[in-house]
């Protein structure tokens, strides 16, 4: 168990989307269940689609490693039913030894781990616990892939499958080396951003405008797309927080129907959107902590501000400020003995996928994407050696050293850390603690 970590972290190995949690550190004994996360949470996303299209065969081998090491009963490869028809796949199909295909409602935000382990397993993780509790291990489809590769083929992690999609003529998916310009891959592709057009880094729902000139493919993006900025989705994004402060403050109705629709607070998480929207703008924030705790539980889906608020408030951008505070002080809300069930109505609240596309105003830009199957090579690769939850990677290179691709360009920090990689071969020609830079 502990060769398969190693392996892992010296691999470079994070999770493939969200926060980028080194995935090493994920790995614990007790778990009965292995769930691979390839729901594509987000409208607009092909990236786990084509890597199981394309390499299913080794996200399963990947998965029987994992439960090797770690004495895991079964894994359930989880993905929305729609997309499951389109691969061929049908519920409880297995696709290997002990690893089956387990198909998910066609909701949103189905990809929300918390969600995902109770829709796949039946088992409820307790607010503000760990998944290990619930006997549950959940990493994504592409990450199990790359754990594959580390073992089998001794490959670091140096490249990144991406969806490039939007509102452009053509979309895709290809995998690119850590590191690369988005505005060489664009160009690449063929693809012009328009005045009146952004790049989300990202989901529409969770992703953030990202300048497309200087942004870089990182460890953790999954889709890079280009969306009209009049779209409610994007509209909602170039609100600042101190504008959306003042909106809270001032414009809610008191309604609740953020916390009505709020997917964990239907699962019976004390959370409850509206209280901190009241809570935001007054002294509640210092008064009642154990209010504000909760704030801890958000997964920042946007099901509150795309389809509950009738007053165009996000109370996922006030609890973010919420969180800011929390976290200066690293309080959070974490469940003890009491118990915690599902609200009995549960999915009749909840929100189709197709619905949600029309909410956010993506679904005529939904295609599937076009898969090219040889790697987008790069002039320039920018590798950033904070890629990750935990200390940034420290640099092992400097300015004129000739590298090869998966040559180690910064080892891992003490504590919480992994390692950096060459993705392509070439030349050093900057260093410093945040990033390395390489010329073919």
């Amino acid at each position: 168990m502990s060769d398969l970590k190693s392996i892992i972290k010296n691999a470079g190995i994070v999770g493939a989307g969200g926060a980028g949690f080194p995935s090493y550190a994920k790995l614990n004994d007790g778990a009965e269940i292995l769930v691979i996360n390839c729901a594509e949470c987000e409208p607009l996303m092909y990236t786990d689609y084509m890597l199981m299209r394309e390499e299913m065969s080794k996200i399963v081998e990947g998965s029987q490693i994992i439960m090797e090491a770690y004495s895991i009963d079964h894994t359930l490869i989880a993905v929305k039913k729609h997309r499951a028809e389109m691969l061929g796949l049908a519920e409880g199909q297995m696709l290997g030894e002990r690893v089956y295909v387990k198909c998910l409602p066609d909701v949103y935000p189905m990809g929300d781990e918390i969600n995902l382990i109770y829709e796949a397993t039946g088992r409820l993780v307790k607010p503000g616990n760990l998944p290990i509790t619930a006997k549950v291990i959940v990493l994504n489809g592409e990450t199990v892939y790359n754990i594959r590769q580390a073992v089998r083929e001794n490959t670091p992690l140096t490249e990144k499958w991406v969806t490039v999609g939007g509102d452009i003529p053509e979309r895709f998916t290809v995998r690119v080396p850590i590191g690369m310009k988005v505005s060489e891959l664009f160009s690449t592709l063929g693809i012009k951003v328009r005045p009146d057009q952004v790049m989300i880094d990202g989901g529409p729902s969770m992703g953030a405008i990202t300048p497309h000139e200087t942004a870089v493919v990182t460890k953790t993006t999954k889709a890079l797309l280009i969306l009209p900025k009049n779209i409610n989705c994007v509209a909602h994004k170039q609100i600042s927080m101190d504008d959306m402060l003042r909106r809270a403050a001032s414009c809610c109705c008191g309604c609740n129907r953020c916390t009505e629709l709020c997917p964990r607070n239907l699962l019976g998480y004390p959370l409850e959107p509206h209280k901190m929207i009241r809570a935001a703008m007054t002294n509640a924030v210092l008064n009642n902590p154990d209010l504000i705790k909760t704030a801890t539980l958000c997964c920042s889906c946007g099901v509150c501000a795309e389809a509950a608020c009738c007053q165009d408030i996000s109370p996922k951008d006030v609890i973010l400020h919420l969180k800011g505070i929390l976290a200066k002080t690293g309080t959070k809300f974490v469940a003890g003995s009491e118990e915690y069930h599902p609200d009995s109505d549960r999915k009749y609240h909840m929100i189709a996928s197709s619905r949600w596309e029309d909410i956010l105003g993506v679904r005529k830009f939904d295609y599937v994407t076009k898969y090219i199957p040889e790697q987008i090579r790069a002039s320039k690769v920018e590798i950033k050696t904070s890629q990750h939850i935990g200390a940034p990677s420290t640099p092992t290179v400097k300015v004129g050293d000739s590298v090869t691709i998966g040559q180690t360009i910064a080892e891992a920090a003490e504590g919480l850390s992994v390692p950096q990689y060459a993705s392509i071969d070439g030349k050093v020609v900057f260093v410093d603690a945040t990033k390395i830079v390489i010329e073919a």
